[in-house]
């Protein structure tokens, strides 16, 4: 079954959820007994040391965290923190624990990662293990006095002093575990913040609207700039290989674009041998996660960046965590 046939699924409690629906009661049993056995520490949590913030989701399938994480890291450097990013990058052929610097190669350290070196620049470091990634980090970067994790809510093996919990729109689906259901793991559970760009999910954590929209430029592989509306009066072909692409393409069309075709590839697809299904006079749109890739087979590609904007209680709310962390510190880190 395709991606978006089971995103589709996952919106209703119809039959072929329900036929899966057995499935995914053993699914929740081995993901609590799991969550149990690091609960009562016959499997160890570990602490890098230094104020640890999770952003992550209970969904599968994407939730949009990475523009979060920008965000979280923006804000903390903005308050004088020295962050550092930890992720395990998912879709990487290594399987190593290393640093992720601007020039890596995605197929070694995943896309995601590469983008937030790329971007927010700061020490970024990936691991099969985020622990192992977050001492890298602080044996090579002594001034990080922060870790965020790019996901991981599930990856109980890394202890951590803040969670949020990120939403897209289509919120936690038929409310049912995988794969009769779009949920890791059931939810309610217990979060310190939560940010969601659809209807507010229900929460006994603070909720906090988050609202996504295009950058209304493009950026050229030489990182000048595009403006959108320069683009509006001629046919367009727009590429995507992330969760869901649709979403890109809708939101390229509110810009005023012309897309005369769209194509959808799956998530972290890495455009080895890909051909763009366009005449050459036709520009050729995609997202800055895919660009990481893209460019290095189509520089003529424009990405259009992905922006976000979070109530600034949000940050309110991180900094007053943040501050019961450091106070429940013997010595303070920050």
């Amino acid at each position: 079954m395709s991606e978006a046939a089971l995103r589709r699924l996952w919106h209703h409690r119809h039959w072929g959820a329900r036929l899966l629906w057995p499935l995914s009661l053993l699914y929740g049993l081995l993901a609590r007994g799991r969550q149990i056995l690091y609960h009562w520490r016959w499997l160890p949590t570990q602490h890098p040391g230094v104020p640890v913030i999770v952003v992550g989701n209970v969904i599968a399938g994407g939730a949009g965290k990475t523009p979060v994480v920008m965000a979280v890291v923006r804000h903390l450097q903005n308050q004088g923190w020295h962050p550092g990013v930890v992720s395990r990058g998912y879709g990487r052929h290594s399987h190593d624990c290393r640093s992720v610097q601007a020039d890596s190669h995605p197929d070694d350290v995943g896309d995601e990662p590469l983008l937030l070196a790329q971007t927010c620049n700061v020490p970024v470091a990936v691991a099969p293990q985020r622990i192992d990634a977050a001492r890298h980090l602080r044996a090579h970067h002594p001034e990080i006095n922060i870790i965020v994790c790019d996901d991981g809510l599930q990856h109980w093996a890394l202890a951590r002093d803040v969670e949020i919990c990120v939403f897209n729109e289509d919120g936690i689906g038929n409310a049912w575990l995988l794969p009769a259901g779009p949920l890791r793991e059931p939810w309610p559970r217990a979060v310190d913040l939560v940010v969601h760009a659809g209807p507010p999910p229900v929460s006994n954590a603070p909720t906090f609207a988050l609202k996504r929209q295009l950058a209304p430029w493009a950026i050229r592989v030489d990182g000048t700039r595009v403006p959108l509306c320069t683009l509006q009066d001629q046919p367009l072909v727009a590429v995507a290989a992330i969760a869901r692409p649709e979403h890109f393409f809708a939101m390229l069309a509110t810009q005023g674009l012309q897309l005369n075709r769209t194509v959808a590839l799956p998530d972290h697809f890495n455009f080895e041998g890909w051909q763009c299904p366009t005449p050459a006079n036709q520009p050729l749109l995609c997202t800055e996660k895919d660009a990481i890739k893209l460019w290095r087979h189509h520089p003529e590609a424009l990405a259009v960046p992905l922006q976000v904007e979070i109530a600034p209680e949000f940050f309110m709310a991180l900094d007053a965590h943040l501050a019961r962390t450091l106070s429940s510190r013997p010595s303070p880190c920050h």
